[in-house]
Parts: C-alpha cells; sequence; structure tokens
C-alpha cells in the first residue's frame, strides 16, 4: 500500500493527513498525538474515524497541523483522516457519512466592521 496523503481544514486550521500500514501510532507535528492533545475530548475526536472503521491498530498516522485553536486543529484531523478512510475502502463512507464527519464545516470567525466595537457589538450609544 502507498502512502494516503488528505487534507481536511476548520476555521483556520489545516490538517495534512499521511496515512501508511502500521501498528496505530499517530504523529502530530513530529510529537505523540498523547502529548499534543492534552485532553480526552480531543483525542476522541481524532479518534473517531479510526473507532467506527474499525482501523484504530492498522494504520501509522503522521499528521502535519497548523493554524488556528487546537480544537479546530483536532476537527481538521478528524475531517482529513475521515476522508482517507474513505479512500482505503469505499464501504467507510455509509459508516462515516450519518455521523457528520465528511462534511466540512463553514461556520468561520465573522470579520469585524468599522466603526463597531466588534462584529455585531456597537459602541455605548449616548444619548445626550
Amino acid at each position: 500500500m502507498d502512502t494516503i496523503h488528505k487534507i481536511g481544514r476548520r476555521k483556520t486550521a489545516v490538517a495534512r493527513v499521511y496515512l501508511s500500514e502500521g501498528k496505530g501510532k499517530i504523529t502530530v507535528n513530529k510529537r505523540d498525538m498523547d502529548k499534543y492533545f492534552t485532553t480526552d475530548t480531543l483525542r476522541y475526536k481524532v479518534k473517531q474515524p479510526l473507532a467506527l472503521t474499525d482501523n484504530e491498530k492498522t494504520f501509522d498516522i503522521s499528521v502535519n497541523v497548523y493554524g488556528g485553536g487546537i480544537t479546530g486543529q483536532a476537527e481538521a484531523i478528524r475531517l482529513a483522516l475521515s476522508r482517507a478512510m474513505c479512500e482505503v475502502n469505499e464501504e467507510n463512507r455509509s459508516v462515516l457519512k450519518p455521523e457528520g464527519l465528511l462534511t466540512r464545516d463553514p461556520r468561520m470567525v465573522e470579520r469585524k466592521k468599522f466603526g463597531q466595537k466588534k462584529a455585531r457589538k456597537k459602541f455605548q450609544f449616548s444619548k445626550r
């Protein structure tokens, strides 16, 4: 099997995932995943596509991720892994699609407008 390369995005985070056959080792930015993602919730998000398709001990995964916060990065990795699982076996699509793991979340931070304090918040109004 060749190395599979997929990209996932969430907010401003971009994750590049490289999938190759192995024993289930996940490396994020040249660090062990457990060291990079400190909370169990984030680790669960990253491993979700592998758990649903029963591939937790089948592939070695190398991830390069940058931009955004730690949660956005975890969700970007999740999308990239889900896309990779679909390329490995097309039947995985029917498992991942109902869970919403193949959908790119389009929500981004709204830009700040001039004459206002934030994107929607206005400066305090003084009548007198």
